[in-house]
């Protein structure tokens, strides 16, 4: 009797560190979809106007909120809707920003989301 009381134990103690891990990999995946960013140094790097600053930050605030719609859809669906949303992005910043700036932005959208294996 000792002896499957101790073996449930078991089988119940594994199911739930399986269950956390699967969680924990659920959040770690949305996390990859926040594109949140230090608007000042991306206005830096950029060599934003006050203007172009304004646009900017509207224009990536629509972006991020269209990438956590995407995080929290399942299967193909993310795919197309992260795809929609950097084509959004991009085309709504190549109308903003200088063909340089444009560019440089478009290198540092790469390289955040290969970073964050969503490419």
């Amino acid at each position: 009797m000792k002896k499957i009381v101790l073996l449930v134990v078991a089988m119940f103690s594994m199911t739930l560190t399986y269950a956390e891990n699967e969680n924990n990999n659920n959040v770690q995946d949305v996390k990859a979809y926040d594109m949140t960013v230090n608007m000042r140094k991306l206005a830096v790097t950029l060599g934003l106007t006050l203007d172009q600053m304004e646009i900017v930050t509207d224009i990536h605030n629509n972006f991020c909120n269209e990438m956590m719609l995407a995080a929290y859809a399942e299967g193909d669906e993310r795919n197309i809707l992260m795809d929609k949303a950097v084509n959004k992005d991009i085309r709504y910043m190549h109308y903003v920003l200088s063909e340089k700036q444009y560019k440089k932005y478009v290198m540092l959208l790469n390289l955040t989301l290969s970073n964050r294996g969503l490419k």
